[in-house]
């Protein structure tokens, strides 16, 4: 599998894979799988070529960091890289209260307790290192800083400033001791991205579905502004929620949720002139984000070694430049969206 390298403050810099996994599904998302399974699907990840493991407290509430711990103890660590997040501390509380109930199945009884704080975010590395079972982690994540997760702008602000007047000189005291490499925040929205990176010296933002052949709309000014301080994206989500995959048929999913007629209409024509080319519309999602240059991995996730073998074979799919350029001309991607394969 390719690789692309990022280094932005001379410290030796990460080498990713252009495909990472997702370790979200190991969590138990949306159905519960056994260890077996998990260890089965990370095995696959590691056969296809795959180097580049992300991770958080709130995926099964511990449970994927600790597949992960039985699966990377058979690796030597220099072999891979590894992100986890920051930003939630995980507390015992009774099975009904636990974070999650419906989304994550057969879980540890914990809640969440969102914690931005310089003391929190090392609470949270020292807790990961154990159920990671690892000495180091690469790169941090401040998780879930956007008002999807906290509700309205106002509330989020909040957060965002606590992590800035506190949790940010957590970051950079582990990144500047060489305890990480990089740091950056792990996010569903551009705007609180661009909010910290007007801000602060972060590295990475791990952005979640915001740039997509469905969606280009954080190239009016995040994009720029990341190319312009040398900040490296790693692309979560690239088929927004499942609707990019399975292409606008019924029960389609955007978001987490049943995608929306405008939505479906949209993806219906991206599929036709997809079709046009003799390219599926999945090949041309997972390719897209890897054609901007800033883009350093794609993680689509998988909770099975069907879905990360299919994965692995898309990657490889030849997309022909007219099928950018149509889709340009039609109006159904942004005309400043990067599509030469070379970078140039």
């Amino acid at each position: 599998m390719k690789t692309r390298h990022f280094e932005r403050i001379a410290n030796g810099g990460i080498t990713f894979t252009e495909l990472g996994f997702g370790t979200a599904p190991l969590g138990n998302l949306y159905r519960a799988i056994s260890d077996e399974e998990a260890e089965a699907v990370l095995e696959s990840a590691w056969e296809t070529g795959c180097r580049y493991f992300d991770t958080a407290p709130l995926y099964g509430l511990g449970l994927a960091e600790t597949r992960l711990n039985r699966f990377l103890r058979k690796r030597k660590r220099e072999d891979y890289v590894l992100s986890t997040k920051v930003g939630r501390l995980l507390a015992v509380c009774p099975p009904e209260e636990r974070t999650g109930i419906g989304k994550f199945f057969d879980t540890p009884s914990r809640r969440e307790v969102y914690d931005y704080t310089y003391d929190g975010v090392m609470r949270s590395v020292e807790f990961s290192l154990e159920r990671l079972g690892v000495d180091r982690i690469d790169i941090l994540y401040a998780h879930d800083l956007d008002v999807f997760n906290h509700g309205s702008w106002e509330a989020l602000e909040a957060k965002l400033t606590e992590l800035m007047r506190s949790g940010y000189y957590a970051l950079l005291s582990l990144r500047d001791q060489g305890v990480i490499k990089a740091f950056g925040a792990g996010v569903n929205e551009w705007q609180p991205c661009e909010w910290l990176a007007e801000r602060g010296d972060f590295d990475l933002f791990l952005l979640a579905g915001r740039y997509t052949l469905l969606e280009q709309e954080a190239l009016q000014s995040f994009l720029p502004l990341c190319e312009k301080r040398g900040i490296g994206i790693v692309l979560g989500g690239p088929y927004n929620s499942g609707i990019l995959a399975t292409g606008a048929k019924p029960g389609a999913y955007y978001n987490y949720e049943p995608a929306p007629q405008d939505i479906m209409e949209k993806v219906a024509r991206i599929e036709a002139v997809c079709a046009r080319h003799g390219v599926k519309l999945v090949e041309a999602a997972l390719k897209f984000p890897l054609l901007n240059p800033i883009v350093c991995s794609v993680i689509p996730g998988g909770q099975s070694v069907e879905q990360v073998q299919t994965n692995r074979a898309v990657l490889d799919a030849g997309i022909p430049d007219a099928l950018w350029a149509d889709l340009k001309a039609e109006g159904l991607m942004h005309p400043g969206a990067p599509t030469d394969p070379s970078g140039a």
